[in-house]
């Protein structure tokens, strides 16, 4: 989770809103004609008071997010409560930061308020209207507003960094949940989660499109002769930029950083056990065709470039491919084993998925899917095509496993969310009681006004 107080962004943004409307607007609130005195100390945490100034302004910022603040006495004063125990919280928490010596620096805090001072004073016609409009919901001078922008983010900041370094020094530990928890709190939201949409589950073998055996070699004597020429003595990145076929042919090359795991195996193989400055020998993927050449190591990650050199693919490659993903949908429907046609013909290369299995929502897929399963039922198998490299298509041949309604939300599709959301609020609240524990705070509700707001 994050920080339980409301973000900096939508405080902002209620900011911004209530300055524009104005502060006589339908939802405002006139001014109390009871003289209230707002310094008054309505809690104390640590050697830092809470003043009923304080408590007004976030029960008004709350206001203007939409939040409705109780009418009769008994609920205005719980409501404030609840507000001043949120406050509590915080300070705990900047304290806490304050102790750890968990700082910002001033050019990420000046830049964030810079932008939302802007954002706001662009709203307005003149510098005048805008000071009139800071005047009239009480935020005081240009100059008092960006004060109080620039704290609001400080502190919200400081407690967010402080609770991701506790977390990751698992000092914040997520509570066990139980079912009947779970279940309250799924009662407890059910009004407000989303209705359940259609979904559907399948299995696929999306089978690439491939050149000629004649377009392969010709690709491959091209990146043959590429290398022979780099190894003459042509700078690497000269030759990229002149017959690269991807989008590094601008940057000569350049690849970047990678981690074990983000290029294709034959990819990553060669330039995980090249030297620095070594080239490799021209190599296969299901790209194309590479010149490799390593720039640079360090633990964990190399930089590399490449020249891509791609076979041409013909419309009778394509149409080929085609016709072949239509046999092998025959031959599923026919009985032959799914695992045997995917391990012969799916695009494992490429990293594509055989199953999902998991409920996937229909209007999530892909346009291309959706059109592909309209109106068609469970264990229906359809061909379709799809996007693949360089414009050249794949072909997909699909079985629908199964096929749900949309309906009212269910427990069994929230169960897991709430359980860890749970889990990481009910460890949050723990640490936050273990610092007011350990922490002077003193609460005084006989001092808290009413009518102060």
């Amino acid at each position: 989770m994050r920080l339980s107080s409301r973000s900096f962004q939508t405080l902002a943004a209620a900011l911004a809103a209530a300055l524009v409307v104005g502060p006589h607007s339908a939802g405002a609130q006139a001014a109390p004609q009871e003289r209230v005195s707002l310094d008054r100390i309505v809690a104390v945490v640590g050697a830092s008071p809470i003043t009923m100034y304080e408590l007004q302004g976030r029960i008004n910022t709350m206001r203007q997010e939409g939040v409705q603040v109780p009418t009769d006495s008994a609920g205005r004063l719980a409501f404030a409560r609840d507000v001043l125990d949120q406050m509590i919280d915080d300070e705990v928490l900047l304290q806490k930061a304050a102790d750890l010596k968990i700082e910002l620096a001033d050019a990420d805090v000046t830049l964030a308020v810079d932008r939302q001072v802007k954002q706001v004073r662009d709203q307005f016609p003149s510098d005048q209207e805008f000071r009139g409009a800071l005047q009239g919901a009480g935020l005081g001078t240009p100059e008092e507003y960006r004060r109080y922008i620039a704290e609001q983010l400080r502190r919200t900041q400081l407690q967010q960094r402080l609770i991701d370094s506790l977390r990751q020094d698992g000092r914040i530990v997520p509570t066990n949940v139980s079912e009947r928890e779970i279940g309250e709190a799924f009662e407890r939201q059910r009004v407000r989660l989303p209705q359940r949409p259609p979904s559907i589950t399948f299995r696929q073998i999306v089978i690439p499109t491939a050149a000629s055996e004649d377009a392969k070699a010709r690709a491959r004597a091209k990146a043959d002769s590429l290398l022979a020429e780099i190894r003459s003595g042509v700078a690497f990145e000269q030759v990229a930029r002149r017959e690269g076929m991807d989008g590094t042919r601008e940057v000569g090359g350049d690849l970047g950083w990678a981690r074990p795991g983000q290029m294709v195996p034959e990819f990553e193989r060669w330039i995980f056990s090249l030297r620095p400055g070594e080239l490799g020998p021209v190599i296969e993927t299901p790209f194309g065709f590479h010149v490799i050449r390593v720039d640079r190591r360090q633990p964990g990650e190399v930089r590399s470039r490449h020249i891509l050199i791609r076979a041409d693919v013909q419309p009778a490659d394509i149409e080929r491919t085609r016709l072949l993903a239509d046999s092998v949908a025959t031959r599923w429907g026919a009985g032959t084993p799914f695992d045997s046609l995917a391990r012969r013909y799916h695009d494992y290369a490429s990293k594509e998925e055989t199953s999902v299995l998991a409920p996937f929502p229909v209007d999530s897929l892909p346009e291309s899917y959706r059109n592909a399963v309209a109106n068609k039922a469970v264990g229906d198998i359809v061909t379709f095509e799809i996007p693949g490299v360089s414009d050249v298509p794949k072909f997909v041949a699909l079985q629908i496993a199964s096929f749900a309604e949309g309906g009212p939300p269910r427990l069994a599709d929230w169960r897991e969310r709430i359980r860890q959301s749970l889990a990481q609020e009910g460890g949050f609240r723990r640490f936050i009681d273990s610092l007011r524990d350990a922490t002077y705070v003193s609460v005084r509700l006989s001092e808290i006004s009413l009518a102060a707001f």
